[in-house]
């Protein structure tokens, strides 16, 4: 709560009463922006720091809805809150520009998230990253920038790096759908449960102990 609240205060700041400190001549962030920015910093607290993050290690369901949340909610909302100036500043920086070109081309951008995704679902590698601290927020904070990045090529901010025909940006949604299917099938048409963090107790107390001290 203390990290999210100094991230809201720290976009106040900076899109508001400081911001001619980071860039001259631009103005505030519109109502709509605002909305988006804070209203990420709450779904970050409900899915991360509220009681719904104990339940993720109680049930898949709410695991899964975190996830959903986190990944496909969370991002859009901070792609459209932030203002394009601050967006030209972080991507113009000439450390994140030639990764990001290389990123956010589409067909590399969706095969990175979905089989990062898919590969997080290995019932192997979910159960590893339930027995430790380390490898859960890694995989968490792989993901989320992962989530940005698979979101980027259709809704950057920046109108002249905006260039995707309004088809192609239909075909990459369909084509998102289709790769996100797999990890889902794989969990729907299970037909023994998969991950030891939820059906076996020892594995469930490990997996519970990593916010429950």
């Amino acid at each position: 709560m203390a990290f999210l609240i100094g991230l809201a205060l720290a976009y106040y700041l900076i899109t508001g009463p400081l911001r001619h400190k980071f860039a001259s001549g631009v103005s505030t962030p519109t109502r709509k922006q605002q909305i988006f920015f804070y209203s990420a910093i709450v779904l970050l607290y409900i899915v991360k720091g509220s009681p719904i993050d104990l339940l993720t290690h109680i049930m898949l369901t709410f695991h899964m809805a975190q996830l959903a949340i986190f990944l496909l909610v969370v991002p859009i909302l901070i792609i459209k809150g932030i203002p394009e100036w601050i967006w030209r500043k972080i991507v113009k920086n000439r450390f994140v520009e030639p990764v990001l070109n290389i990123l956010t081309k589409p067909l590399i951008a969706i095969l990175l998230f979905n089989g990062l995704f898919s590969l997080y679902h290995i019932p192997d590698i979910f159960n590893f990253t339930k027995t430790s601290q380390v490898a859960h927020t890694s995989a968490a904070l792989i993901l989320f920038i992962a989530s940005f990045i698979v979101w980027w090529p259709l809704l950057n901010p920046l109108q002249d790096r905006n260039d995707i025909h309004p088809l192609l940006k239909l075909a990459y949604i369909a084509g998102n759908g289709v790769l996100f299917t797999p990890a889902c099938v794989l969990i729907i048409f299970a037909t023994h449960p998969l991950f030891n963090a939820y059906s076996q107790d020892g594995a469930w107390i490990q997996a519970l102990a990593l916010c429950v001290p």
